[in-house]
């Protein structure tokens, strides 16, 4: 079988190694015109290392080696008291670690794992056409490719989602954030671990150690307008305006961040839909189920995404028979991650997301019937 994923992110590229292994003909079609580092982090979490380790034994050794092993968790509030303190358990509850990460890092070590002539840079998908014998991939530059499977892994804006269902733009969920990842050395800022810090206003920013002497940061606020400054300087203004006189390290992290190195995006997600496929074409990860990212799951659900994928392809008597296992598998698990993200994204925006961020941090809230031992517990079968 041929089969064509467009997005080379995360998910596009965990999928191609998964469908690699069961011996499937694979080219990925990205739109850029080379993978570049952005200023993001990530977390991986255990149900997420589970399920690339079972694509390819191996990657989660390098991904470590990459990273960083978060085991503390701060809780502070803006002025600078510490609210909580928390010794995370992840590896000894789950057997895999919570992991930060640079989300280039990531992609680069994801790529590394296959051929060179698999990722088709420059490709900006602009649509397709399917029979009941092939689909058709159009892009941008003129090239048209054929394949007996399309899978969509193009992100929260996904051109294939817009011409396979077409229900529009993201909805946008109220808060705007920003991040960037910046090597800054700081007496309040340690190795192997986190530090959440909020404010009655509906602000928050994280810091996160990502290996190899970088920080991640990553700031929200509620505000109404859901648009973006057009020049990297009016958005380092407007990210220290809204964070200014927050307790150290924050201010003078967002100072040393180079405007240009600072992403600004709206947090947005999609309701969850009944179906990700038709005929020959699929969706996966933020193409297929965005959430906003309360839970740190769109990586994660990739990597369960690309195994559960590629093991319905290979032992289903038809594409058909493939693509509605695959749905029957994961939309019901990706519709509880939805709305717990969304309700645990509203809840820490208000003014009681210090209380609400104190009693998460609680042993209690460990107990294996609580949502995180489902969440994390995820084994590929």
């Amino acid at each position: 079988m041929n089969i064509a994923i467009v997005g080379g992110g995360i998910g596009g590229l965990a999928t191609a190694i998964a469908l690699l292994k069961h011996g499937f003909n694979v080219q990925v079609y990205e739109r850029a015109q080379a993978l570049l580092p952005i200023g993001a982090g990530l977390t991986l979490t255990p149900n997420g290392l589970n399920s690339i380790d079972a694509i390819h034994p191996g990657i989660v050794e390098l991904l470590k080696k990459a990273g960083s092993q978060v085991k503390t968790l701060t809780l502070k509030r803006s002025t600078g008291e510490t609210i909580a303190l928390q010794q995370l358990t992840t590896m000894q509850q789950y057997g895999q670690p919570l992991l930060n990460i640079q989300w280039s890092r990531l992609q680069a070590i994801l790529a590394s794992v296959l051929p060179p002539d698999i990722i088709n840079l420059n490709h900006r998908c602009i649509g397709f056409q399917q029979d009941e014998n092939s689909v058709e991939t159009h892009f941008e530059n003129g090239k048209t490719v054929q394949s007996d499977l399309l899978i969509g892994a193009d992100g929260i804006n996904s051109i294939v989602r817009q011409k396979l269902i077409g229900d529009g733009s993201p909805l946008y969920a109220g808060r705007m954030s920003w991040r960037a990842v910046i090597q800054y050395p700081h007496e309040l800022l340690s190795p192997e671990s986190a530090t959440l810090i909020t404010a009655p206003d509906g602000k928050n920013i994280v810091l996160i150690d990502v290996g190899d002497g970088y920080t991640f940061w990553s700031a929200g606020a509620l505000l109404t307008d859901d648009s973006v400054c057009q020049r990297a300087t009016d958005t380092k203004a407007r990210v220290l305006e809204i964070f200014a006189e927050w307790t150290e390290p924050v201010e003078a992290i967002l100072k040393a961040t180079p405007a240009d190195d600072i992403v600004e995006r709206p947090i947005c997600d999609r309701t969850p839909l009944p179906r990700w496929s038709s005929g020959r074409v699929t969706l996966l990860a933020d193409a297929a189920h965005p959430v906003v990212p309360s839970l740190g799951q769109g990586a994660n659900s990739a990597f369960e995404d690309a195994y559960e994928l590629a093991e319905c392809l290979s032992s289903a008597p038809s594409i058909e028979a493939a693509l509605e296992a695959y749905e029957h598998s994961r939309i019901p698990r990706l519709e509880a991650i939805y709305t717990q993200s969304a309700y645990e994204g509203k809840v820490s925006y208000k003014p009681e997301s210090e209380t609400r961020f104190r009693e998460m941090m609680k042993p209690s809230q460990m107990n294996p019937d609580k949502f995180q031992e489902w969440l994390y517990s995820y084994k590929p079968a």
